[in-house]
């Protein structure tokens, strides 16, 4: 515990000989409650931003015709035979 509170340069506060774990982790909560909030909020902006890409691709493709229709040509068998006729 002492190595890790002198790797994040903990301090021991006045009138105390060494860092408590109390005091650490106390701070570490803080961090972590706060950074997991932020994490919320960011991946509910980027999902938000993804739904309304998938929105404009959607409206964009419905825009488009997906085949195209063309008018019917006389080359058929029934086609030659009442020519004939």
């Amino acid at each position: 515990f002492l190595e890790t509170a002198a790797y994040f340069c903990m301090k021991t506060k006045m009138g105390e000989k060494e860092v408590s774990p109390h005091s650490f982790f106390s701070i570490w909560h803080e961090f972590s409650s706060d950074f997991k909030d932020f994490w919320k909020k960011e991946n509910k902006l980027i999902l938000q931003e993804r739904v309304k890409e998938a929105e404009e691709v959607c409206r964009q493709k419905k825009g488009k015709s997906l085949y195209n229709i063309r008018p019917k040509h006389d080359s058929g068998i029934v086609s030659k035979s009442c020519s004939n006729v």
